[in-house]
C-alpha cells in the first residue's frame, strides 16, 4: 500500500514549514528526492593557525555566567554571532543574514546565515531548542540552494548556540549526511572555527 503523501502538490511550504511538519526527516527528505543518512562526517579543516581563538574562548567562559540564554535572541547574540564575526575575520568571507531565496513553491524562505567564500556554508539556528527538526529544515535549505549554486557538497550547520551540529549535502547521489557528532561551545571552539573556515576555503 502506497504512503501516504506529505508534501502537497497544490500547497506552498517555506523553510519554517519543514521545522513543523510532524514527519521524521527522511520521509520528508524523500518527497524532495533525497535520502538522509547519520554517520561520523569527516569534516574539512583549514590548516592555519587561529591565534584570536583562544581569546575568544577565554571571553566566552567568562561572560556566560553572566548570560541568560533563555530566548533565541541571547543565544544568538551571545554565541552564534561571535563565532561567525570571528570566521568572517579570520577568512574575509561574505556573510548573508536573513538571506531569501525562492527557488519554487516548496523550497522558499530566508537562510539564516549564509556565509561565502570559495563554498558556501549555510547556519541555522534550531528554534525551540530542536536540534532534530533543525536538521530537517537545514537540509531543505541545503536542498534548495543546491539549485541555485553550482557546487557538488553543501555543507551546514544547525546550532543552539551552545551545541553545533554538522550536515553535508552529497548533489551528485541526491544524499544528506547527519553528522553523528556534535560541537559543544565554548570547549569545542577550536574545532568548530577551524572546520568552518576549511569548508569555506574549500579544504
Amino acid at each position: 500500500m502506497s504512503r501516504v503523501k506529505i508534501l502537497q502538490a497544490e500547497q506552498s511550504y517555506t523553510f519554517r514549514s519543514y521545522f513543523e511538519l510532524p514527519y521524521e526527516a527522511d520521509e520528508i527528505l524523500a518527497e524532495l528526492d533525497h535520502s538522509l543518512i547519520k554517520a561520523e562526517l569527516p569534516l574539512p579543516r583549514t590548516d592555519r593557525d587561529i591565534k584570536e581563538l583562544l581569546e575568544l574562548k577565554h571571553k566566552l567562559k567568562a561572560i556566560l555566567p553572566l548570560v541568560s540564554l533563555s530566548n533565541e535572541t541571547a543565544r544568538r547574540e551571545t554565541l552564534v554571532s561571535p563565532i561567525l564575526l570571528e570566521v568572517i575575520y579570520v577568512c574575509q568571507c561574505q556573510l548573508r543574514i536573513e538571506y531569501a531565496i525562492n527557488v519554487n513553491n516548496w523550497l522558499k524562505g530566508n537562510l539564516d546565515y549564509l556565509l561565502r567564500l570559495n563554498q558556501n556554508f549555510l547556519v541555522i539556528e534550531a528554534k525551540n531548542d530542536d536540534l532534530t527538526r533543525g536538521l530537517t529544515q537545514l537540509a531543505v535549505e541545503l536542498i534548495a540552494l543546491s539549485y541555485l549554486e553550482e557546487q557538488e557538497t553543501f555543507y551546514g550547520a544547525v546550532t543552539m548556540g551552545n551545541i553545533w551540529q554538522f550536515c553535508k549535502l552529497d548533489t551528485v547521489n541526491r544524499q544528506i549526511t547527519q553528522d553523528l557528532n556534535l560541537l559543544i561551545i565554548p570547549d569545542d571552539l577550536e574545532d568548530l572555527v577551524p572546520i568552518i573556515v576549511g569548508i569555506l576555503e574549500g579544504k
